[in-house]
């Protein structure tokens, strides 16, 4: 069952984003495309998000949405469930964190460090297992899954070591990461 308050959240999020008119939006997701989404890549979507993207699908634009950097696909297209860069999308934050542990990483909460690499894989793997899901919204930009959820900061996430808060919630990132604010200090705005 969804929370009002997280479908409200989401709605306002899509309203936002339309508003700036900056991407593409097709006709929003339905409950039959949330179903296979979800079975295919084996989480649930937080309410906000999924109001979201049931309000209307932003679909990345090629030349709008090109980033040099190999961690940013853009809107994920999640009618293309076939595609190489959307699983890889969906998998960057469980690739990036395990990557850094392989090579000695560590979470703090997670106690002492396995010296052994196998035992420390196969630990990492155990753990990781309770740790929500992350879901993308744009590039490498990630909420957790979990229907009943909503409001959680929108993180991105370059690598495990490089991860910040990019949106208080859904429709913070919206204004973050989209709307360009008006520098209005001489000579600063020039070079903003």
């Amino acid at each position: 069952m969804t929370n009002g308050a997280g479908v409200a959240l989401g709605v306002e999020a899509a309203r936002r984003l339309a508003q700036l008119n900056l991407v593409d939006i097709h006709p929003g997701l339905t409950d039959a495309e949330f179903a296979g989404i979800e079975r295919r890549f084996g989480f649930e979507f937080a309410d906000d998000h999924r109001a979201f993207l049931a309000a209307g699908l932003p679909v990345r634009t090629p030349g709008r949405d090109d980033h040099p950097d190999r961690a940013s696909w853009g809107w994920p297209n999640w009618r293309r469930l076939d595609c190489t860069d959307l699983r890889e999308q969906v998998d960057w934050p469980l690739t990036t964190a395990l990557d850094h542990i392989r090579q000695g990483e560590w979470p703090p909460g997670w106690g002492n460090r396995p010296r052994d690499l196998v035992r420390r894989m196969a630990e990492a793997e155990r753990l990781i297992a309770d740790v929500p899901r992350m879901i993308p919204v744009y590039a490498h930009r990630y909420l957790p899954a979990g229907t009943g959820s909503f409001g959680h900061p929108v993180l991105s996430i370059h690598r495990l070591t490089d991860t910040i808060v990019y949106g208080h919630d859904l429709a913070h990132y919206i204004d973050q990461e989209f709307r360009q604010p008006e520098v209005t200090a001489p000579l600063w705005r020039d070079y903003v």
